[in-house]
């Protein structure tokens, strides 16, 4: 259990990040007792047994995805991204990087050949979710927050450094999820002091570009200590995927407990754990829960 400075605040935030292996997605509610609030979901990745859509539609019994974020413009982030349309799941908020149009993502996108469908639908929402939001984030998830930060195009001109990044944030607990950010897209940020008094403050990170060396940079660790780290992935099949070495040597001494095992853990992946959950209390405590024991 870990602990954080207490706010007015009432119920908890529940976040899960999901198993779907080399890709990305995880959920976040407010929860008052029984009753779930406003649901958020970070990226939409999938895999063959496991569909976001399926998971909302069929487990959740909703027909409403409040808020998605989509932190990469590639097919891991976004592999269910049409299956949310397909399964009747209405969006009316979609967060990504604005600093590009649909057109110009469509021409990045080209240079690897076809887009997929998901894509298709990705660069069709660039136009398409342009209005002002009417329910904002930050006001209608129960105290919960997202903090988003951004290189802009035509500076980067690659999906990795174009990630959106998004501090989730409750309690005084805080999660980081990067994307799929390379080095050169962590030094950009790394300039601006906005970023950085967000960063000092972070408590979880998520490994950029799922734990890929190409997604380390030890300058991140100048500016902050996470608690833990979370890689989603799937088995070792490259040598750029053994990087747990590196997150564990920049994470406190003391990690996280985790309530499954009740053991401590500095880094925790998807491909041991499966999904890995976080409860976070109004007063700041926190609880992190397995899917598997490790």
């Amino acid at each position: 259990m870990g602990t954080g400075r207490a706010m007015a605040l009432q119920g908890e935030m529940v976040l899960r990040v999901w198993d779907v292996e080399h890709g990305a997605c995880a959920m976040v509610q407010h929860v008052t007792g029984q009753y779930g609030g406003k649901l958020a979901m970070i990226d939409s990745g999938s895999t063959v047994d496991w569909r976001p859509s399926n998971y909302i539609r069929g487990d959740l019994g909703r027909t409403n995805l409040d808020y998605l974020f989509i932190t990469n413009a590639d097919q891991d982030h976004m592999s269910d991204l049409q299956g949310l349309w397909n399964a009747g799941i209405t969006v009316p908020v979609m967060y990504r990087n604005p600093s590009y149009t649909g057109e110009q993502m469509r021409q990045i996108k080209r240079q690897s050949g076809p887009l997929t469908a998901d894509a298709e639908r990705y660069v069709a929402s660039c136009s398409s979710f342009n209005q002002p939001v009417g329910e904002p984030f930050n006001l209608y998830m129960g105290g919960i927050t997202a903090t988003m930060f951004w290189n802009p195009y035509p500076t980067f001109t690659d999906t990795n450094n174009l990630s959106l990044v998004v501090f989730i944030s409750f309690a005084g607990f805080k999660i980081l999820f990067p994307g799929d950010l390379e080095k050169a897209g962590w030094r950009a940020l790394l300039q601006r002091q906005d970023f950085l008094a967000e960063l000092s403050e972070t408590g979880v990170l998520v490994a950029s570009h799922h734990g890929r060396e190409s997604g380390f940079c030890q300058d991140v660790f100048d500016h902050f200590t996470p608690s833990a780290v979370v890689i989603s992935d799937k088995p070792i099949e490259h040598e750029t995927q053994r990087t747990v070495p590196d997150y564990r040597r920049v994470v406190r001494d003391q990690g996280v407990r985790v309530r499954t095992t009740m053991k401590n853990r500095h880094v925790l992946t998807t491909r041991r754990d499966g999904w890995v959950q976080f409860r976070v209390s109004a007063n700041g405590d926190y609880f992190i829960d397995t899917e598997y024991a490790g």
